[in-house]
């Protein structure tokens, strides 16, 4: 037993703590638990715990059900207090997910994103990511039927910015603040978003893996506490037609020890050669890597028609309205140094979408893929037309053209692995056809008298 099991075992006996969730996600990003007792913990740590594979979605087929949850224990943090049982205090760990022989599952969401973390770290290069985290507060409609998601209204009228004083927004954020604190998840910023009801809440940086963790925490205490002041928080990428979508700007650098492989003193943008070839890798292999990034029917609605989402595979210097945009922040300032991904959405499997960004950099730099140069219009005024002409390539239109650029991809069937690949394209081939199906009310309204 290692020093990090014995510190979490020892601390679940001073801590008094009753319950054990131990977490992992499914291929698509939903957050998975099982609940165990501490007497269970230590056995837990030696041989995992097993469950039934073929139960979670795209996980294992039934012939080859078995399958095994192994805490990481540097995952460990007590879980806050709910009101109602605050005296059974509860903690958690992420898992890794495992073969009966031990050796680390294909399906595992965590796991493909650290094959991307030592592939990094074979070429000597830590990921340091940044996230900012949109999502919208809603409340029921005075007149609409609890629990109806057609009657959900944002919880306030505020902007950008706003204090939004008379609402629930800033003690909503507050609140929120302190538990991701009480978690050991680090924040930065707070803010109210553009959009009414739109809260935006940005995480210190991190390791990427770490940070992937802290996202799909994020999500799960974002949502609780929005219950206990109750309201309900939605990652949904474009929930309003009228106003802009939840984006999940990221911040990414690779760092050389203590030195910041992103930053160049001498180069006019401090931007490095290095930098410059991740960012072409990231344009080259955008619209292959956006099917994962941006997974939803929903997610297209915030490209294509969100403000500041990018529409084209295009990067910029602190132009808002491109794929990537290089910060001018404190240029002089090495560790500041850093690219900014704007088409992620906040409803993406981190796991996933973090490795497949971190694979087509890591391929940029190892390949010595050339940077075009940089858009300086807004690339958003432009029509298709002046897109073409000025070279940009324009990102899929909908999760139908995304998935035909990744089923064509051997790039992204390497950095996913063939079953999740597999999966992956079949769930969202079924999500499409679904959406497809549908009678909407815009044709019954255009169409009826026909």
């Amino acid at each position: 037993m290692n020093s990090q099991q014995e510190f979490v075992l020892r601390t679940v006996e001073e801590r008094d703590i009753h319950f054990i969730r131990l977490w992992f996600t499914d291929i698509l990003g939903s957050l998975k638990s099982v609940v165990m007792s501490p007497s269970e913990l230590e056995s837990a740590f030696d041989e995992g715990v097993g469950f039934d594979g073929s139960s979670v979605e795209g996980f294992s087929r039934i012939s080859e059900s078995d399958t095994i949850a192994l805490p990481d224990p540097s995952t460990f943090q007590i879980m806050p207090a709910d009101d109602d049982d605050s005296d059974l205090r509860s903690a958690r760990m992420f898992c890794d997910i495992a073969q009966p022989d031990g050796q680390p599952s294909m399906v595992d969401p965590r796991h493909i994103l650290r094959r991307q973390v030592t592939s990094a770290a074979h070429d000597g290069f830590e990921c340091i990511v940044s996230p900012e985290i949109e999502f919208f507060l809603l409340r029921q409609s005075a007149s609409g039927a609890d629990g109806d998601p057609d009657n959900l209204v944002p919880t306030d009228n505020g902007g950008y910015f706003d204090q939004a004083s008379p609402h629930a927004a800033p003690r909503f954020r507050r609140a929120a603040m302190a538990t991701l604190e009480q978690m050991g998840i680090a924040t930065e910023f707070s803010h109210h978003e553009t959009a009414p009801g739109q809260q935006e809440i940005d995480l210190r940086h991190a390791d990427v893996l770490n940070a992937a963790d802290n996202i799909m925490t994020f999500r799960y205490l974002i949502k609780h506490v929005a219950t206990l002041h109750g309201v309900r928080a939605t990652f949904m990428p474009k929930p309003f037609p009228q106003w802009q979508g939840n984006g999940m700007h990221t911040h990414m650098s690779l760092f050389e020890g203590d030195s910041n492989a992103f930053h160049d003193p001498d180069d006019e943008f401090s931007l490095s050669d290095t930098a410059k070839q991740f960012i072409a890798g990231i344009l080259a292999h955008a619209n292959e890597l956006t099917a994962v990034t941006n997974q939803w029917v929903n997610s297209y609605k915030r490209l294509m028609f969100g403000a500041e989402a990018p529409g084209s595979a295009t990067w910029g210097v602190s132009n808002r309205s491109a794929l990537v945009r290089v910060p001018t922040y404190r240029l002089n300032k090495e560790e500041s140094r850093r690219v900014e991904i704007r088409s992620i959405d906040s409803a993406m499997n981190p796991y996933l979408g973090y490795a497949a960004v971190l694979a087509a950099g890591l391929r940029g730099i190892r390949e010595g893929y050339d940077l075009e140069d940089a858009a300086e219009d807004n690339v958003h005024q432009l029509t298709r037309r002046e897109r073409r002409a000025m070279g940009y390539k324009d990102l899929p239109l909908s999760l139908d053209q995304a998935l035909r650029y990744l089923e064509k991809s051997e790039f992204m069937a390497d950095v996913l692995g063939e079953h999740v690949f597999e999966f992956f394209l079949r769930s969202k081939w079924d999500e499409w056809h679904a959406y497809q199906e549908q009678i909407t009310a815009f044709e019954l309204r255009n169409n009826l008298d026909i």
